[in-house]
């Protein structure tokens, strides 16, 4: 007799046009790992997914099969794909996450020197901290001291020319397309050498 998951999965291939080579997985524990992995509650989950809270407490405890419509849903809304869903992880490997900030969506910090748009906002537990900055400062002078914090950094010109001031070096010009990576405990400040605001993406590890 077939199990639950065989027609989701022949299904599945037959729509994508995908080989899939799962082994046989029952999926409600799967789906309850890759939502606690996200730090989810049922409700959270259920939400993210599209799905009544009872049906994602259903499909996690064994009590209902999901239709393929719902397979996608879940799939969508733990930001992963469908085949993932059949697929066990490998050993260490961390889930697949993903988000995605469009232009102008980001979450808007603005200082004296900096206007700051954080990316991927919607992502929790990150492991780096993706920034788009505008450069407003015009000379070192304009920073109340070094900037420092914990972990390492590294910066992309978008548009626009910078200076980078780093501590324990000589201060750089830097133009479009350049980059640095840097301890970011060492002080470092950065300021417009453009008529216009310079424009960089930073990323900074956390932790």
């Amino acid at each position: 007799m077939s199990t639950p998951q065989e027609p989701n999965i022949i299904r599945l291939a037959r729509e994508t046009g995908e080989t899939i080579q799962a082994e046989p997985l029952d999926l409600g524990p799967r789906v309850r790992d890759l939502r606690k992995a996200r730090g989810w509650t049922l409700e959270q989950a259920a939400q993210q997914a599209g799905l009544a809270r009872s049906t994602l407490s259903k499909i996690e405890n064994g009590q209902m099969s999901p239709t393929f419509d719902a397979l996608k849903k879940l799939a969508t809304g733990l930001e992963i794909s469908v085949p993932q869903l059949f697929t066990p992880p490998k050993r260490d490997q961390i889930m697949g996450r993903r988000t995605i900030t469009r232009r102008g969506e980001g979450q808007a910090h603005a200082t004296t020197t900096y206007e700051h748009e954080l990316l991927a906002g919607a992502m929790t537990t990150k492991r780096m901290l993706p920034y788009r900055a505008r450069v407003r400062a015009r000379a070192f002078e304009e920073f109340d001291g070094w900037v420092r914090h914990d972990g390492e950094e590294f910066l992309l010109v978008l548009t626009g020319t910078i200076r980078l001031f780093t501590e324990f070096y000589e201060p750089v010009e830097m133009v479009r397309g350049d980059s640095a990576y840097y301890d970011a405990s060492m002080g470092h400040n950065v300021v417009s050498t453009s008529p216009e605001d310079a424009t960089i993406l930073w990323v900074t590890s956390l932790g």
